[in-house]
């Protein structure tokens, strides 16, 4: 995870991100959205979970610096770098981050594909990807942020098949990232058919679902625009399962979907309102995991 210097609304991104908005106060953005990635950090903790925190530089000017998972990518020794459509988040990838994890990364190889931003081809990480890292499946909405020949190099390095579809938010743009409509874990599948309009489309989704075992949580659009899609599940050191989401996604859910998720794994969350609304990004953006 990593602690923002200069968390902020940035306008470079809103253009193809529907969740951001721009009303806060831009002077105490920054110290709230640390509270709130503090507390975060706190609650992982407390679940038994190891957190390793990296500190953004100052004067970086990376006001997403609070959403690794964009950037890079672990997968048992092997460590990708994305493509970033937004100038001001190029500078987030850090080399030197992937050395400060040596401790619990044992990295043998780095697979940079930054070079796509040349060709205005972009793949910004397990935002634009939801991995099923059991079946090796990728599963990925195209939009300006998520280009298929990246998505491509990514799943022939990696070994993944590639499952590509198309979705649009309540506005009818596309959803900029294919997490924020689509959670995976390793028994269950929370994901917002509706979004995917082309029948053919959400059929292929639903079934590559069934036929790797999900159980299925259909979530709505409203709960999309809650960040209920935004979840990540995590094992703690006593192999336990946690499923971690912002409190806003927590309390769109039902009863029934709480019920399902429960079978699988302990609930928990925390308020990320600011982050939300400035980033248009919730609790899976901020977690990079490591395996």
């Amino acid at each position: 995870m990593v602690r923002p210097a200069d968390f902020r609304y940035n306008p470079l991104t809103a253009t193809s991100n529907a969740f951001q908005s721009a009303g806060d106060d831009p002077g105490n953005v920054q110290q709230r959205a640390l509270s709130e990635f503090d507390r975060m950090v706190e609650i992982l903790r407390s679940n038994q979970l190891e957190i390793t925190v990296i500190n953004d530089l100052e004067a970086s000017n990376t006001p997403d610096s609070i959403f690794p998972n964009n950037w890079i990518s672990f997968h048992n020794g092997l460590v990708f770098l994305y493509p970033m459509e937004a100038e001001n988040r190029r500078g987030e990838r850090r080399k030197e981050v992937i050395g400060t994890l040596s401790h619990i990364a044992a990295v043998s190889r780095i697979e940079d594909l930054s070079y796509f931003e040349q060709q205005s081809k972009f793949l910004e990480g397990t935002g634009s990807m939801v991995l099923d890292r059991v079946n090796k499946l990728a599963y990925a909405c195209l939009s300006p942020r998520t280009h298929r020949d990246v998505l491509t190099a990514f799943c022939e390095i990696a070994g993944y098949t590639p499952i590509v579809f198309r979705a649009m938010g309540d506005t009818g743009t596309p959803i900029y990232h294919t997490n924020v409509m689509m959670c995976i874990g390793e028994q269950f599948a929370v994901v917002c058919l509706e979004s995917i309009a082309d029948v053919t489309e959400r059929e292929m989704v639903s079934n590559s679902l069934g036929r790797t075992g999900k159980e299925l949580v259909a979530i709505s659009y409203d709960q999309v625009n809650r960040f209920a899609g935004n979840m990540l599940e995590l094992k703690n050191m006593n192999g336990e399962h946690i499923l971690f989401m912002s409190e806003s996604a927590y309390r769109s859910l039902t009863t029934a979907q709480v019920a399902v998720l429960e079978k699988y794994a302990r609930l928990c969350w925390c308020s990320l309102s600011t982050i939300e609304r400035n980033g248009g990004g919730s609790a899976r953006c901020m977690i990079a995991e490591i395996f």
